[in-house]
C-alpha cells in the first residue's frame, strides 16, 4: 500500500505484470481474468543530443553490455558477421562490430581499427 496525492492507493497491493521494454504494466480487473494496462512510472532521463556525444572508448563488460552514453541504460554489443542477403539485397548493417541501445535506439560504430566508437545513424 502507498499514499498518492494524500490518498491511500490499494492498487499497489494487487499483483501485476510489468513490461519494462514497453513501459506498461498489466493488472487484473476485479478477479475477472481480464487485464488492463497502465503506464509505468519511470524516472525520465534526459537524452543527450547526438551532436553532443563525442567519440569515446567503449568496452563491453562481462555480460557483453556497456552503459549507453546517450541515455545511461545498458546497451548490447553486436559482433560483426558476414554479409547476408535480405530480399535479394546485401545487408551491410551488422558487418562490423557495434553497440546497439534498445532504449534510445542509438547505434555506436567503431572508428577504423581503434577502440573508439561514435554515434551513428542506422
Amino acid at each position: 500500500m502507498s499514499v498518492v496525492d494524500g490518498k491511500v492507493d490499494m492498487s499497489t497491493t494487487l499483483p501485476r505484470y510489468e513490461c519494462a521494454r514497453c513501459g506498461v504494466y498489466y493488472q487484473e480487473l476485479l478477479g475477472s481474468g481480464f487485464y488492463d494496462n497502465h503506464p509505468l512510472q519511470r524516472t525520465k532521463r534526459k537524452l543527450l543530443r547526438t551532436g553532443d556525444i563525442p567519440p569515446m572508448e567503449l568496452k563491453r563488460e562481462a555480460d557483453g553490455k556497456c552503459e549507453c552514453p546517450r541515455c545511461g541504460e545498458r546497451m548490447d554489443y553486436v559482433e560483426g558477421r558476414p554479409v547476408t542477403l535480405v530480399d535479394g539485397k546485401p545487408d551491410m548493417e551488422n558487418v562490423k562490430d557495434h553497440f546497439n541501445c534498445p532504449y534510445c535506439d542509438s547505434v555506436y560504430r567503431r572508428i577504423a581499427t581503434t577502440d573508439y566508437f561514435q554515434w551513428s545513424e542506422k
